[in-house]
């Protein structure tokens, strides 16, 4: 039997996720499960400006691009904290404007789950 963990949702993570295209959720899910299993899925990559177990699913849908942030090291369920379509055309970066914002639940997450 596989040992799976369980994954949450900042309230605000899954208010946006629900408005993406179902493929786009399904896709999502489908990577979520892996993760939540053990496997790093294909679309995943670690957010390099935030401290270590910060990941991004990157998935394109019809010219489009959605993106999902979970975290794996604040407790011992996997933390969607984010969830967005990625609006600029400048590279594959994601936007500052969204950094910020993903830094500021992880430190509430944080303080509400000690």
């Amino acid at each position: 039997m596989k040992m799976t963990r369980p994954v949450s949702w900042i309230k605000s993570a899954r208010k946006d996720f629900e408005e993406f295209p179902q493929a786009v959720q399904a896709d999502i899910l489908s990577a979520l499960t892996m993760v939540a299993e053990g496997v790093t899925p294909g679309v995943a990559k670690p957010l390099k400006t935030l401290e270590g177990g910060v990941f991004e699913l990157a998935l394109r849908h019809r010219g489009d691009a959605f993106r999902a942030v979970y975290a794996l090291k604040i407790d011992s369920d996997i933390w969607v904290i984010h969830a967005f379509q990625k609006k600029s055309k400048r590279g594959i970066k994601t936007p500052q404007m969204e950094i910020d914002l993903i830094r500021e639940r992880l430190k509430r997450l944080q303080e509400m789950l000690r």
